[in-house]
């Protein structure tokens, strides 16, 4: 796994910045997680756990194609519930389970061009000094009761990621199931400007309403970065073929 983007994306589907990003993760077995992916993806593994990451962020002038950002509609908190997944052809990936938005439109337009579980959400993000906290709460009868409240401290830069933040974090795409299938999605971004981070406050069902074991012990890695502008390629459903075997 490269802490860089494998290749760039000269026609995005989508532009947009991830900006305030707090990534929060536990360790999992993956066969309680297995079951949750989608077909023709297992989870991805590292020394013989996998991961369950609650990531919380402010998604900033989200656009279509090469189309300036729309700066109110397509600026807006979002966090979401992810797992980690690979495929037949070594793509790894992330799977969301719940992704929580605070602008509406955005999130049907999610729901229904990509088939993505966005929720509709009440959502702050505020920053004092070097701490920055997120709040939401979930709006949709389905879901109502949802609630996460997450505060950090940012610390140091982190110069050289340990081998479980490069795994965390340089996830170059997503597997979901599109029209016609499962498909990957994609993404390139900078390399990670990234930083640990001090857990003050985490209290949320965000986990367990997305089907998952809530949380028995602290996180294994809390991690912050201020951003990177991102864009995303057109869904893929049959991969380049693999090199053949020498």
């Amino acid at each position: 796994m490269s802490l860089d983007a494998p290749a760039g994306i000269r026609f995005p589907l989508l532009t947009q910045q991830w900006l305030d990003l707090t990534f929060i993760h536990w360790a999992v077995e993956p066969a309680a997680v297995a079951e949750l992916l989608p077909t023709g993806t297992v989870p991805d593994v590292h020394d013989g756990s996998t991961y369950v990451g609650l990531v919380a962020f402010r998604m900033h002038k989200v656009g279509w194609f090469r189309l300036p950002g729309v700066p109110y509609l397509g600026s807006f908190p979002e966090t979401n519930v992810r797992l980690y997944s690979v495929d037949a052809h070594g793509r790894r990936g992330v799977v969301f389970r719940s992704m929580d938005a605070s602008r509406l439109i955005p999130v049907v337009m999610g729901r229904m061009g990509f088939r993505l579980p966005y929720l509709w959400s009440r959502m702050a993000v505020r920053a004092a000094g070097d701490t920055i906290s997120y709040t939401s709460s979930r709006r949709w009868s389905s879901g109502r009761g949802a609630y996460s409240r997450i505060t950090v401290r940012a610390g140091e830069r982190i110069d050289e990621p340990t081998e479980l933040e490069q795994f965390l974090t340089a996830r170059w795409g997503m597997h979901n199931s599109f029209a016609g299938g499962v498909a990957y999605l994609p993404n390139h971004h900078p390399r990670w400007p990234l930083h640990r981070a001090e857990l003050i406050t985490c209290e949320e069902n965000l986990l367990t309403e997305a089907g998952l074991p809530a949380p028995s012990t602290a996180p294994v890695s809390v991690l912050y970065s201020p951003g990177v502008p991102v864009r995303l390629g057109r869904p893929v459903r049959r991969p380049d073929p693999l090199p053949a075997a020498s």
